[in-house]
């Protein structure tokens, strides 16, 4: 068995070269996203930055703690609490106590992330003067870089300041400091602090407060958001995850679909091989020999390939933002290994269902079925693609009945697609020969016969047009399912902020700092305008007893937010919002207007509050409002403007600007708030969208034109039939041409009616979470997308065409097959 699958290999090499090619790029890739996810999943271990100098450093309490039955839950607050006074006296009793403070600024000509420091934690970096001396005076500072020189003056959203010094950046920071005193007034909270005395000392007398005391390399911790790294890497791990995800199905359904494809070609080398005695148990182990070999040569090559370019997609998501910059590859062998095993298990599991129905096949009925294809549709075949698609029917209406912003989730609607793309690509060869029918009905009715050779030609052969119409299919599919969700989702998000917008100005700070108080009283006593400050913070709540949940909330005036803000209010009234209340949406476990529910304000402190209203889920993150009371710490970050009767708008607006122009804070009217806050697929989650359809279509592309290529190849004594009757070598390759054309189109039919039926579900999450919202087709990159696959099927068919009609009809009828 194993020299017949040797000659074999030898005598028909470009079937087994296209099989080779695909396999090999499959496990290429699947290397490649392996050990781009393993490199992932650690962070790299920094060093303190800030307090690199510090002897000891105590900062307050950032984490969420709740018990549960089943254990702690914890989660990180936005911010940390302040240190209580008393524990800063018990630490000034044991040694020197420097109070460290940490504010956005904005400084006219300077960098956009200025932060605002006291001097005298310069030390603890440390921060040398490269020029000038130390703040003395409460409108002096030192800053770092070489942005601003010594002796000039800078205007900043917290008043004219003079640099009296400079020091050298470190590059973690554009620091700015000022005097210990100003510093306390611009930040009256104090979340950290330097203690000069020894760290056991300091732990007893922090102890029961929940304040950390931090050490060596602990240190970092007290840096400006200590987690980064881990975050960037989670980020960067979920791109990777779904890079990885995406791929491996693509590959696993390309590979799969050409090992089935190579076994079909040779019906007529099985039926001779069963008419010269040879077993079905025979046929099955060549053929399981042959993909056996490919299998194990097209995986190494793969893990080789692999891991030569996975070095080039690191630098590349780096370049592109989307990984930080210190990411590289780790040494992890285990993607090495599971992509090798992958792709041999692809291999033999590609050729198992065609090699049984091989195998099973007569004599006699292997060669009748070497011209055209019957019985393509097996019993399996049936059971296994109605399964997937009535799997995919089940679930999407139970998440409709049971959770249908599950359905909104990236998670689910770049899974989904999956399946149904499994499902019509095993049920394809049922519906190609109508199809292919339907989309050639006009050609085959023009003058010729041309139009008519190409329907039948694609209707006869029904695994050659579903082999070649398979990565098409997956090419327009996912394009068309991943593009249309984001867009619809966008859309659908924009339809929201228009119906909630009613003011008619939205006034917005230049810089995250928010507005300051002197600013806010100048707004509000602009003559004609009703103000609405809110500010965003966060509450967190338990739900199902184990869950501990985080969710964005908005800190408003409730009389003045109604009158700005159209809310979709489905119980309960917001005007009724008060200190001891809170406004939730549908999403949350308790919703019922007059239930009481305990939460956790953006800085950990328990409350338990009276729901009064219940707004409508819709697209989600949007839900929650409390008081400003119950939103601590929290800077105002929006204004909402709505006019009292008699107001004239333009000398509304002028006031507003005169009182904004001191913090550089913009003036927008309501429509044009809503046209700038219109969602839009962050550049991250976009890029990252892109760079998986990139690699994924690549792939497909690849193994169209691979596919291609194997099916011309194998119908070079039909072609020099066609040239024996008559047809001139042009008709020849015109005809083949639009035989490729076709296939594209129905595998472009197929993807599109895939993408159509995974939006439908998306459709109708939003339709029963009551958002208006229609289904956002990508037709541009739609037609690209098929536009590609048009081209590179005309090159992979029409060019091994034109090699063979170059050698003599006479000769190419007798060529061995």
């Amino acid at each position: 068995m194993l020299t017949v699958a040797l000659c074999t290999l030898r005598s028909r090499w470009v079937t087994f070269v296209g099989s080779f090619v695909a396999l090999a790029l499959g496990v290429a890739l699947t290397t490649v996203m392996g050990l781009a996810l393993a490199s992932t999943l650690h962070a790299p271990d920094r060093a303190p930055q800030r307090f690199a100098a510090a002897p000891v450093v105590v900062k307050g309490s950032d984490t969420l703690r709740v018990s549960t039955p089943h254990g702690d839950r914890v989660r990180r607050l936005d911010r940390p609490r302040a240190l209580p006074a008393a524990v800063l006296a018990r630490l000034r009793r044991l040694g020197t106590v420097v109070e460290d403070r940490s504010f956005a600024v904005r400084a006219r000509g300077g960098p956009g992330d200025l932060v605002g420091h006291p001097w005298s934690t310069a030390a603890f970096a440390p921060y040398e003067l490269d020029a000038g001396r130390a703040p003395i005076a409460d409108d002096e500072v030192v800053v770092g870089g070489a942005w601003a020189r010594p002796g000039e003056r800078v205007r900043t959203d917290r008043g004219t300041v003079r640099v009296v010094g400079t020091v050298a950046g470190h590059g973690f920071e554009n620091a700015v400091f000022y005097t210990d005193r100003r510093a306390a007034r611009m930040c009256p909270t104090s979340t950290q602090a330097v203690v000069d005395a020894e760290a056991s000392a300091v732990r007893t007398a922090v102890g029961g407060t929940g304040a950390q005391v931090l050490t060596g390399d602990a240190r970092r911790l007290a840096d400006a958001d200590p987690d980064r790294d881990g975050e960037a890497l989670t980020a960067t791990n979920a791109l990777f995850g779904t890079a990885g995800g995406v791929t491996a199905f693509v590959s696993v359904f390309v590979v799969a679909s050409t090992f089935a494809f190579s076994v079909a070609q040779r019906r007529r080398e099985f039926g001779l091989l069963r008419t010269a005695g040879a077993t079905p148990g025979q046929i099955r182990r060549t053929v399981f020999l042959e993909a056996l070999v490919v299998g194990v040569l097209a995986s190494a090559a793969g893990c080789l390939l692999g891991g030569h370019e996975a070095p080039r997609l690191a630098a590349r998501v780096v370049d592109a933002g989307l990984a930080p910059d210190w990411f590289t590859l780790g040494d992890a062998d285990w993607p090495y290994g599971a992509a090798f095993a992958t792709g041999l298990l692809v291999a033999l599991s590609g050729v198992t269902a065609a090699s049984w129905r091989a195998g099973r096949t007569g004599p006699a009925q292997a060669l009748r079925e070497a011209s055209v294809d019957t019985r393509t549709m097996t019993w399996g075949r049936w059971a296994s693609g109605a399964a997937l698609l009535l799997t995919a029917a089940v679930t999407c209406a139970v998440a409709l009945l049971t959770d249908p912003a599950d359905l909104l989730h990236r998670k689910t609607y770049v899974s989904r697609p999956m399946l149904l793309i499994s499902a019509v690509a095993l049920l394809a060869p049922a519906v190609v020969r109508p199809l292919t029918r339907l989309l050639a009905w006009l050609p085959a009715r023009l003058p010729g016969a041309g139009g008519m050779l190409v329907r039948e030609n694609a209707a006869a052969g029904v695994r050659r047009t579903a082999a070649i119409a398979a990565p098409v299919l997956v090419t327009v599919a996912l394009t068309g399912s991943l593009l249309g969700a984001t867009a619809t989702l966008d859309r659908a998000k924009a339809a929201e902020i228009g119906e909630r917008t009613t003011a008619a100005f939205v006034v917005v700070p230049a810089s995250d700092a928010g507005f300051d108080a002197t600013t806010l009283r100048g707004l509000r006593g602009v003559s004609g305008a009703e103000v609405s400050a809110t500010s965003a913070s966060a509450v967190h709540v338990l739900e199902d007893g184990v869950s501990l949940r985080r969710d964005e909330a908005r800190a408003a005036d409730p009389r003045l937010l109604a009158a700005t803000t159209e809310l979709p209010v489905v119980a309960g009234s917001v005007r009724a919002l008060d200190d001891d209340s809170i406004v939730v949406d549908e999403e949350w476990e308790r919703h019922t207007v007059g239930q009481r529910v305990r939460i956790w304000l953006g800085d950990g402190t328990p409350r338990t509050l009276r729901i009064v209203a219940v707004l409508r889920q819709g697209t989600g993150g949007d839900g929650v409002y409390v008081t400003p009371r119950n939103a601590p710490g929290a800077s105002v970050d929006r204004v909402d403007v709505a006019l009292t009767d008699g107001a004239d708008p333009a000398a509304v607006a002028e006031g507003l600007r005169t009182a904004v122009r001191s913090s550089d804070g913009r003036v927008l009217t309501g429509s044009q708030w809503v046209r700038a806050s219109l969602p839009r697929t962050d550049r991250t989650t976009r890029t990252g969208l892109l760079l998986v359809l990139g690699i994924a279509l690549l792939y497909t592309g690849i193994s169209l034109a691979n596919t291609m290529v194997m099916a011309t190849s194998d119908r070079v004594r039909e072609l020099a039939v066609l040239r024996l009757a008559g047809a001139t070598r042009w008709q020849v390759l015109r005809l083949v041409a639009a035989e490729s054309l076709l296939v594209v189109a129905v595998g472009a039919v197929l993807g599109l009616l895939v993408a159509g039926l995974d939006l439908a579900g998306m459709w109708g999450a939003l339709r029963v979470l009551s958002v208006r919202a229609t289904v956002e087709l990508p037709w541009t990159a739609l037609g690209r997308a098929v536009g590609a696959c048009a081209a590179l099927a005309l090159v992979a068919s029409v060019t091994p065409a034109w090699i063979a009609l170059r050698r003599a009809a006479v000769g190419s009828t007798g060529v061995r097959q």
